[in-house]
C-alpha cells in the first residue's frame, strides 16, 4: 500500500492550473525526485501535499500508517529565515509542535529524539549556538534535524542544496541518501541537479509541459528523460 498517493490532481491558484490531471503513487523507501522547468509548479505541488493549499481537482490521500501530521518537511530557506535568532536546539525541538497538541513544553521522548536526530546530523557540538551564526551547510542540518523531529517516516525536501557550496552539498546530499537506505525514510525531493537525481533517485516525477511519473531507469529511457538531462546538462537553468 503507498505511503502516499496522487489521483487526478490538478494545480493551480485562483482556480488557474498549472499542472492538470497528476497521477502518482509513493511507497515506504522510495527517493522521489521531482524535476521540471522553473514554474512548473513543483512547490506548488509539495504545498498541496503538506495540505497547505487544495487542490483544484482531485485527491492526495496518505497510507501504509502514514498520518497527515507525521510528513517532515524541509523547505527552501529565504534571508529572513537564515537570520532567525534562535539556538540550534530551539530550532530543532520547533520539528515536534504539531504533535505538542495543547501542551505548552516538550517531554522527556521529545528531548531525547532532538538529541539524537542532532547527533545523526554531525550538530552535536552546536546546540548552544545563535542559528544565524551558522553556515549554509551548518544550517541546513539544522532543519533537517528539525525535519527528523517531525517524522520517522517521510521527508519533503524543498531544493535542500540550494545556496550550499560544493563541499556542503556532497554533505547533505549523502545525509539525505543515508537516511533513506539506513532509516528507511522516504525522500521526496524536488531537485534542479539532475546529476544527483540521476544518482540518488529511485523514481522520478518530471512535471509541466510534459509530465512524467516511473522508475529512474524508464525516465532515462524516455523521450522526456533524455531531453531534460540533455537541456540541464547544457548548463541552463
Amino acid at each position: 500500500m503507498a505511503q502516499l498517493k496522487c489521483e487526478n490532481v490538478t494545480l493551480g491558484y485562483d482556480g488557474k492550473a498549472i499542472v492538470k490531471d497528476l497521477n502518482f503513487s509513493v511507497n515506504a523507501g522510495d527517493y522521489l525526485c521531482i524535476v521540471g522547468e522553473n514554474g512548473s509548479g513543483k512547490s506548488t505541488l509539495m504545498r498541496t501535499i503538506l495540505g497547505l493549499q487544495a487542490p483544484l481537482k482531485g485527491t492526495i490521500q496518505t497510507g501504509d500508517g502514514l498520518k497527515a501530521n507525521e510528513i517532515g518537511y524541509l523547505p527552501q530557506q529565504t534571508l529572513t529565515q537564515r537570520d532567525f535568532p534562535a539556538s540550534v536546539m530551539e530550532i530543532v525541538m520547533s520539528g515536534f509542535q504539531g504533535n505538542c497538541g495543547l501542551r505548552p513544553f516538550y517531554n522527556k521522548q521529545e528531548k531525547l529524539l532532538a538529541a539524537q536526530n542532532i547527533q545523526k546530523m554531525g550538530i552535536s557540538s552546536l546546540t548552544k549556538r545563535c542559528y544565524r551564526e551558522l553556515s549554509g551547510g551548518q544550517q541546513q542540518r539544522v532543519l533537517l534535524a528539525r525535519a527528523l523531529c517531525a517524522t520517522r517516516k517521510i521527508l519533503l525536501l524543498d531544493e535542500p542544496v540550494s545556496g550550499l557550496d560544493p563541499k556542503g552539498t556532497a554533505e547533505m546530499y549523502q545525509r539525505i541518501s543515508d537516511l533513506n537506505h539506513e532509516d528507511q525514510i522516504t525522500v521526496i525531493m524536488i531537485s534542479h541537479d539532475i546529476a544527483a537525481t540521476l544518482q540518488y533517485a529511485t523514481h522520478i516525477l518530471h512535471i509541466g509541459k510534459n509530465v512524467f511519473w516511473g522508475t529512474k531507469r524508464d525516465y532515462l529511457k524516455s523521450e522526456t528523460g533524455k531531453m531534460f538531462s540533455e537541456w540541464k546538462g547544457g548548463g541552463e537553468e
